[in-house]
């Protein structure tokens, strides 16, 4: 996020696109409930009228993968409309004249013609966004699990600058973090291409730098992003080591990830759960949960936070700084940490973001980084004052394409996947039986008319195939989806929708197309 999360109830207008905000981050939602009732319009851009979508003052119901040009829509009518920030433009960005001739061709009835939203609807949209002084964008993985992610992104970024929203309070770009330490865990070298604070793997400098520091030689060649693994399994890949993970029923086509974890001659998973994923493995290290170690987590608006320490590790846990740094010593490389903030320490000196966040500082409430030194405050916002890491922000133009796969004859009905508010992941919620209980068995949404055109009822049971595989769902018929749409949560191995999603994926991004599956649906 460029933004903190406090300052989302001070914005006067908020557009939501691809994010279940209410749902799926239910404390930033309550942040957009706040502005709304101080006067914010709220616009949501979704193919499902999610909790967020009912309370919004505008809803676009664009079909999936079709983000690009509904963006482009809404930055035609800005750009039309002269809702442009000029002087903004001017004095902080180059290339603007890119992405203001390729809008040029979206006209809001082309848009229609290729998301279904109707094109007095983008050109309101469009009218609130650009005519706020303060107007935050929320996005989540509606935005990014595509072919086309990343496009996705860049056109989040180009309505952003194009109306001064980036650098000021109450504004920005802002991605919402799905799990409570992805932030820290990409800020920290969690990435196969960046070593921490994203300090680039294929630069001689960083490797001198990191090589010297650890006292090691160092490869400068970035590493395999998760799709790209499971697509060599077996193959270039013959050992894997899966940590936090169960890609066994949250990775795309799960036919194609069991084959490749087959395949393999040596799996390790290491765990706080026996999940589908760890009863496929050689080893499984039981790892410790959070409640069981001390450390850090940095969230979605890059905050530094302590995590304590609260029980003893229970039975043969390890917390993962210790499992890894048994396992590193063992192989050659020591590491003799006596503790997490000692690790945390060492991580200071060679990244710059972290470098003034110690233990002693954030024990109260944590700091956002970048934090250059110890009397540095955090940083709240990003950007301000018009300085980009870059020097000038760049506009990226981007021509919509469509998704990789559409329906067709045969499979006619596009499926798109997300969560639903009682479940977290793929296992963690569902050994709580609370939680369970109030969402005991997933389903599959549809709209009214596909449904009688099927002649299929409410909690029947159907056959949902895609070209991958197929499950049995109960049905869901509801107007709150589109209409050629169908909705699955993936939270539920027994109708794991997984098994019918495309393993395609971004080729910048490495990010799967989740989002966008043709299938059929059958009675049985």
């Amino acid at each position: 996020m460029t933004n903190s999360i406090s300052e989302i109830q001070n914005a006067d207008a908020i557009f939501a696109i691809g994010t279940n905000t209410t749902e799926s981050h239910p404390i930033i939602g309550q942040q957009v409930v706040k502005a709304q009732n101080k006067g914010a319009k709220v616009v949501v851009a979704d193919p499902r009228k999610t909790p967020i979508a009912e309370m919004a003052d505008i809803w676009l119901n664009p079909l999936p993968g079709t983000n690009v040009a509904l963006l482009n829509g809404l930055m035609n009518v800005i750009v039309e409309e002269d809702l442009i920030d000029k002087a903004y433009i001017n004095d902080n960005t180059e290339n603007f004249e890119e992405v203001k001739e390729i809008v040029k061709n979206y006209t809001p009835k082309k848009v229609e013609d290729i998301t279904g939203v109707p094109a007095e609807k983008i050109k309101e949209a469009a009218r609130i966004y650009g005519k706020a002084n303060k107007a935050p964008i929320l996005y989540t993985m509606g935005i990014t699990q595509f072919t086309t992610g990343t496009d996705g992104v860049f056109s989040v970024a180009n309505m952003a600058l194009m109306t001064g929203n980036v650098g000021i309070e109450s504004g920005g770009v802002n991605p919402l973090r799905g799990q409570n330490n992805v932030q820290g865990a990409c800020d920290l070298g969690g990435l196969p291409n960046v070593f921490t604070a994203y300090q680039k793997v294929d630069n001689p400098d960083a490797v001198e730098k990191f090589s010297k520091f650890w006292g090691a030689k160092l490869s400068d060649k970035p590493g395999k992003a998760v799709t790209e693994m499971m697509a060599t399994a077996g193959d270039e890949i013959k050992a894997l080591y899966i940590m936090g993970e169960n890609p066994m029923l949250t990775d795309p086509n799960l036919g194609h990830v069991e084959k490749s974890l087959e395949s393999l001659d040596f799996l390790v998973v290491q765990d706080i759960l026996m999940t589908e994923t760890a009863e496929k493995a050689d080893v499984v290290l039981p790892a410790a949960t959070f409640a069981e170690k001390d450390g850090t987590f940095t969230n979605t608006e890059r905050r530094v936070q302590r995590v304590r320490k609260a029980i003893p590790e229970q039975g043969d846990s390890k917390a993962d700084w210790k499992i890894f740094s048994e396992l590193s010593t063992k192989m050659g490389m020591p590491m003799n940490y006596s503790s997490p903030e000692e690790i945390m320490d060492e991580l200071r000196e060679v990244t710059p973001s972290y470098a003034g966040i110690s233990y002693e500082r954030i024990e109260d409430e944590g700091i956002q980084w970048p934090c250059p030194s110890t009397d540095h405050p955090g940083t709240k916002y990003l950007h301000k004052d018009g300085k980009f890491p870059i020097g000038k922000a760049k506009f990226t133009g981007i021509e919509y394409k469509p998704a990789a796969e559409s329906p067709d004859e045969e499979y006619p009905y596009i499926l798109t996947t997300g969560r639903v508010l009682y479940h977290y992941h793929s296992v963690m919620t569902r050994r709580s039986k609370e939680l369970d209980e109030e969402a005991p068995k997933g389903f599959m949404e549809i709209h009214p008319e596909d449904a009688d055109r099927l002649s299929i009822e409410d909690e029947e049971l159907v056959k949902v195939s895609s070209r991958r595989g197929e499950v049995k769902a109960p049905v869901k018929i509801t107007d709150k989806i589109s209409k050629g749409v169908v909705y699955m949560s993936f939270h539920y191995k027994e109708m794991a929708a997984n098994k019918l999603t495309n393993e395609l994926y971004d080729p910048k991004a490495k990010t799967p197309e989740l989002k966008v599956s043709a299938v059929k649906i059958e009675k049985l």
